[in-house]
């Protein structure tokens, strides 16, 4: 599993910060999710390697220019590429009526199957069949409905042992493949060989939480409880609490109390204020932060972060 960060500034882009996007890798990468999709997601995803046909959901927080205002553009531009593989995407109300009006005042022409799912105030998203991971929602504290959402991949299977094995005269293989899956063989020779036997214990999958853009509440920190990596948004420095509560944001420190609190396993801070643009104020609100959750890092457009 990872995570690219496409976009990481907040309100409008700059020099080194686009606006909001985020692309999640799944675990067999055979995927992508995208949260938010900020002006020029569609050139990020070109510069950083992302192919926007194998992007199967969107995910969008709140309804914000900074969140939304490359959507239109994806979703136009995914109708050029071959093949036309299914798209859905998730969001607050109004999300429907503003794809369909920008698709339509365009007279763009969608070549592939689209959906566009409104959510409610809480839940669970519905993902249809897929049984290999949830995604649960939950109502921010902003000017406009905002999200965040928390992802759950299902446990994956234990490390094969491959030594053991060898040692038992099995080299490589589609019985590899076999016992990786639970499945017991036989040898030629009659031997039979347990699955239970060569694979250790299942792998607990991937627990992300990605906040769009809030004030900091105490009571979020249930929803993030335990999560291996939590994203939330720092448009400010801890000098600038009065500004984070006034415009419905929060602060790099109240970002690493709500992880403290939440006893995540660690803390992506992103959506920073223009006025952070030197590395040496990167560096003080990384180190204020750190000073609550060490464990804490800050995003930055086209890095990568996994689990």
């Amino acid at each position: 599993m990872c995570l690219t960060f496409l976009g990481t500034g907040s309100g409008t882009p700059t020099r080194t910060r686009n606006t909001a996007a985020t692309i999640y890798a799944r675990p067999d990468r055979s995927e992508f999710w995208l949260f938010d999709c900020g002006e020029a997601t569609q050139h990020q995803m070109l510069r950083h390697g992302i192919n926007m046909n194998k992007v199967s959901r969107v995910f969008i927080t709140h309804m914000h220019g900074d969140h939304t205002f490359g959507l239109p553009g994806f979703i136009s531009s995914r109708a050029f590429r071959t093949p036309g593989d299914p798209l859905t995407i998730y969001g607050p109300p109004g999300i429907a009526e503003f794809v369909s009006v920008t698709l339509n005042t365009s007279a763009s022409h969608i070549r592939y199957p689209l959906e566009v799912v409104e959510l409610d105030h809480a839940g669970e998203v519905p993902l249809g069949r897929d049984d290999t991971v949830t995604v649960r929602y939950t109502t921010l504290d902003h000017g406009v409905q905002s999200y965040a959402y928390r992802i759950t991949e299902a446990d994956q299977p234990g490390e094969l042992q491959v030594d053991k094995l060898i040692d038992h005269g099995v080299q490589p293989g589609p019985c590899y493949g076999q016992l990786k899956r639970g499945e017991d063989i036989t040898l030629d020779n009659g031997t039979v060989l347990r699955s239970a036997d060569f694979v250790g214990p299942p792998q607990s999958g991937p627990d992300i939480v990605l906040f769009g853009d809030t004030r900091f509440v105490p009571g979020h920190a249930d929803f993030a409880a335990g999560a291996d990596l939590m994203v939330h948004e720092a448009t400010y420095g801890p000098e600038y609490p009065d500004k984070a509560q006034k415009y419905f944001h929060s602060t790099t420190t109240q970002a690493a109390e709500l992880a403290r609190q939440a006893g995540v396993k660690k803390l992506v801070l992103t959506h920073f204020s223009a006025r952070y643009d030197t590395d040496e104020k990167l560096a003080e609100l990384l180190a204020g932060a750190q000073a609550i959750f060490p464990h804490t890092v800050l995003a930055a457009d086209g890095a990568t972060i996994g689990l």
